[in-house]
């Protein structure tokens, strides 16, 4: 209680802060990345040189009422099959652009629902990604699997075309919770799916569950974890549920009164970590938790985690293209996100065009600043050393910015002449630490709470 107090104090109780999975974040995008300026950055990638590549496909059958993703629903197949047809013409724009050699490092389809494609779409849009640009040795190829919304066929067809790591939305096993958050999704069906899944020969298997969801209870996110862990997944993420119900209307389905409070929310996330680590689960960043022998465990001893838009990563890759309607890419010149609406997405990509609409262009000390916000996320440590050497700063640059985060936080964080350090007590506090080496103007966005 004592420990919660402090947190109290500090204001994780009422701060909404960034997720930070980029720097600068989102809200700060503007309209300094235009469409010429993307291609003149997909033509500077070095020939021969690694790529990620995140394909989105914003369809769902069902919309859940707790996600707050760009989605949206049908029930017929044409929207989907006229979506690949885009899909395919912006790879192909793609592939006049890049230089020869390049490669994919990871490749993950998101959404939305992307197992709502049929097997030939499916071998289609695959067949046509490879083609641009193919799998590199140890290429991973992932993809966001709706346990309600795969068969068989469609396995088949995602395993033939070398996806060799699925991840699985659980959210909760409690019936009550899932007739709440309008997520029917049985224990028994998720079990069945994740033995299809492995018996197609697909080791790897990714889980997310929530914390923070209406009536759920110490007990009950218990019950649903220890489920969870029947499935063995290799890597599970641990969010936080965003009630942002004035942001996404179907949040509004949700009674706000069965909300758990932001303390009990803290008791929430304790309680499933403390059974991950029982079973040997290894804690990664500030939600994540992997078997030691996972990569993404191995790129965190070794200090080599990394963190974009999909979260918590080992991929090394220096671009990061995304590909369909709202995706965001990432390079070492900066960020650039692609027109959201699916009709605005379609026009462009039909006219020839690539459909970014907004971004932002490093400048200043942006990527100084996004380091430390990064390390911090990942390693609840900066070296102040490893600054200097990288980003040609001296310690009394450093000085100013690192005191004043010793001032804010006091015995939360440690500071000496070599990094700072957030102590595990201190860790809920993260997201709130990396916010005090964020130089712009959060005031007006509308994040999720630090908790």
């Amino acid at each position: 209680m004592e420990q919660e107090s402090q947190l109290a104090r500090l204001g994780l109780f009422d701060a909404r802060v960034p997720r930070y999975t980029s720097y600068p974040t989102a809200p700060q995008f503007g309209n300094s990345v235009t469409p010429d300026l993307f291609a003149r950055w997909i033509q500077a990638i070095p020939a021969g040189s690694a790529i990620s590549l995140y394909l989105h496909v914003p369809f769902c059958r069902r919309l859940c009422w707790f996600c707050a993703c760009r989605t949206q629903g049908t029930s017929s197949d044409d929207p989907v099959i006229a979506y690949v047809q885009t899909l395919k013409a912006e790879i192909a724009t793609l592939k006049r652009h890049l230089a020869p050699g390049v490669h994919l490092s990871r490749l993950h389809w998101g959404g939305g629902t992307p197992t709502l494609l049929q097997p030939d779409l499916i071998r289609d849009l695959a067949a046509t990604i490879f083609d641009a640009v193919p799998m590199g040795a140890d290429a991973e190829f992932s993809v966001e699997i709706d346990p309600d919304e795969v068969d068989g066929p469609r396995l088949d067809a995602l395993a033939a075309s070398g996806m060799n790591r699925a991840s699985i939305g659980v959210q909760d096993f409690d019936d009550e919770i899932q007739r709440l958050i309008g997520r029917i999704q049985p224990y028994d069906l998720t079990r069945r799916v994740t033995d299809m899944i492995r018996d197609r020969g697909v080791r790897s298997l990714n889980a997310d569950i929530l914390y923070g969801l209406p009536r759920q209870t110490p007990e009950r996110i218990s019950d649903s974890v220890q489920k969870l862990l029947t499935l063995s997944p290799d890597r599970v993420a641990l969010y936080g549920y965003a009630h942002v119900p004035w942001m996404s209307r179907r949040q509004q389905m949700i009674p706000s009164d069965s909300i758990p409070t932001p303390q009990e929310r803290l008791r929430l996330f304790d309680t499933a970590a403390r059974l991950f680590d029982w079973d040997g689960y290894e804690a990664i960043g500030i939600d994540h938790f992997a078997r030691p022998e996972d990569g993404m465990a191995v790129a965190h001893r070794a200090g080599r985690l990394r963190r974009n838009f999909q979260g918590y990563t080992d991929d090394q890759a220096d671009v990061l293209v995304g590909l369909g309607a709202s995706s965001i890419s990432r390079f070492p010149q900066g960020y650039a996100q692609n027109v959201s609406g699916t009709s605005d997405y379609t026009k462009q990509v039909r006219a020839g065009q690539f459909t970014t609409h907004r971004g932002h262009v490093f400048s200043g000390e942006d990527k100084l600043r996004g380091r430390i916000i990064e390390a911090l996320m990942c390693d609840f440590r900066v070296s102040l050393t490893e600054l200097q050497r990288d980003f040609g700063v001296t310690q009394a640059q450093l000085a100013p910015m690192f005191a004043a985060a010793k001032a804010q936080f006091s015995a939360m964080v440690d500071l000496t002449a070599e990094a700072l350090t957030i102590p595990p007590h201190a860790r809920p506090l993260t997201r709130m630490i990396a916010r005090a080496f964020d130089a712009y103007d959060q005031s007006k966005a509308q994040h999720s709470a630090a908790i």
